[in-house]
């Protein structure tokens, strides 16, 4: 029986949408486009896109957390900006988070639901562990 797991964010949108914030499948775990958005519904450091990186990041984390899985089991990246020109200080970020994992990373430019908001992040893992068993 292969396991499924699912972790809600508390993200707005979550239940309206009926979507998991994270997803596991067996050893695959699939995290939903998270954004910086706080709990209180107001956007993290508007206009900055290493800080938004950075708590989006944060969240992903804690979502793997709750599947069962890690950051070092993160395999790619995937970043929407609303402003490619700031792609390095998500990248910086990036770098700063996965140090010695290096996913792969694929990013691009589209439009994002709240003004000032920079960058939204989804992720895709796989935890080893889990196919040794």
């Amino acid at each position: 029986m292969v396991e499924i797991r699912k972790a809600s964010g508390g993200g707005r949108f979550e239940k309206i949408g009926s979507y998991s914030r994270a997803l596991r499948v067996g050893p695959m775990v699939f995290v939903a486009g998270t954004t910086a958005i706080e709990p209180s519904g107001r956007l993290h450091a508007p206009g900055d896109t290493y800080a938004q990186t950075v708590y989006a990041l944060g969240r992903i984390e804690q979502a793997l957390v709750d599947v069962g899985a890690a950051m070092t089991d993160v395999v790619r990246t995937r970043f929407i900006f609303t402003d490619m020109a700031t792609a390095g200080d998500a990248i910086r970020a990036h770098g700063e988070v996965f140090a010695g994992i290096e996913p792969v990373m694929t990013g691009f430019e589209a439009g994002l639901t709240t003004p000032g908001m920079m960058v939204e992040i989804e992720v895709d893992a796989v935890i080893a562990a889990a196919l040794d068993t």
